[in-house]
């Protein structure tokens, strides 16, 4: 059996490996973490578990196992519109239908959410008793940014899985594999702006962020302690949507970063806004960033995170 493609969460894996072993896999599962965070990889993993013909599942070799992975397997469904905000009741419905005709080749019939958080609240509820009583061959795997975005009735009635970010004694190994070209300050680098989560590290690195424009705006405007200039490239931030949003926020949190290390000894490369503001000052504004960014991707306005930043971010 094999889940040594998701990345780190040993914990996790352990409990898993312990469950595939004794044969007892749950019906439903809730999986949560950021973007990045490998719910993707962990839900194919589990699903591929459910249709594996092999003696330890997952094997990655079968038949089944590769047509999960690839995303072909007749009896294993995404449940979603991603031209749609929210996930509707219609669409929770026909699942619940469609649940109930037994699976034409594989073992189970696996229905994957994979923006749980956006279910409706009649869209879970239209879930309850299927989650808690499907017929024995029906499966569910949910994956949320958060777990605290579904309903308690929801919550209950599956396992819930939190995933962690990768340390980095487990990510640089893979970074070097993945990226031989980058040398260990860039993957270090992009490890700090990333937080860990594996998949946004890699997308990163895959892109060379350069920094945008606007957090060098911000940045310039904290450097010289200029309200009026940090509320007007605010301003402009707010007419982001979040995903534009939060690059910025990392960049500048970064440098920020950056600069304090500098300030403490712990980086002898010079930093810019090293000496433009106070130890103290600039870990308060990291702090500050990093609330705003947990806001963000806990689903708050863009609005509403700009709008603190104005307030306290002096």
């Amino acid at each position: 059996m094999s889940l040594s493609t998701l990345l780190g969460n040993e914990e996790l894996k352990k409990r898993l490996t312990a469950d595939l072993r004794a044969g007892r896999l749950s019906h439903c599962y809730l999986l949560s973490g950021p973007e990045g965070s490998g719910k993707h990889t962990l839900a194919r993993l589990l699903a591929a578990a459910m249709e594996c013909t092999a003696s330890e599942p997952p094997c990655l070799c079968c038949g089944p196992c590769r047509k999960v992975l690839d995303g072909v397997h007749p009896d294993v469904a995404e449940v979603d519109d991603d031209t749609k905000k929210t996930v509707s009741v219609e669409l929770a419905r026909r699942a619940r239908t469609e649940l109930y005709v037994r699976p034409g080749e594989g073992k189970r019939k696996v229905y994957l959410f994979p923006r749980a958080q956006d279910l409706t609240p009649q869209a879970q509820n239209a879930l309850l008793k299927v989650l808690e009583e499907p017929p024995e061959y029906g499966a569910f795997i949910l994956l949320s940014d958060r777990a605290e975005a579904m309903l308690p009735t929801v919550r209950s009635r599956c396992v819930e899985l939190a995933l962690q970010p990768v340390s980095e004694r487990d990510a640089l190994p893979f970074l070097r594999e993945r990226f031989p070209e980058k040398d260990d300050a860039a993957l270090r680098r992009a490890l700090r702006i990333g937080e860990g989560w594996i998949g946004r590290v890699q997308k990163i690195l895959r892109e060379e962020e350069k920094p945008d424009p606007l957090a060098e705006e911000l940045l310039d405007a904290y450097a010289g302690q200029d309200a009026l200039a940090l509320t007007q490239a605010l301003f402009k931030l707010e007419r982001r949507k979040r995903e534009q949003m939060l690059p910025v926020l990392r960049q500048v949190r970064e440098t920020l970063i950056a600069a304090l290390a500098q300030r403490s000894g712990r980086q002898t490369e010079e930093t810019p806004f090293a000496s433009a503001r106070t130890t103290a000052e600039l870990s308060d504004a990291c702090r500050l960033l990093s609330e705003a960014i947990h806001a963000a991707e806990s689903n708050a306005g863009v609005g509403h995170v700009c709008g603190y930043l104005a307030v306290t971010l002096r």
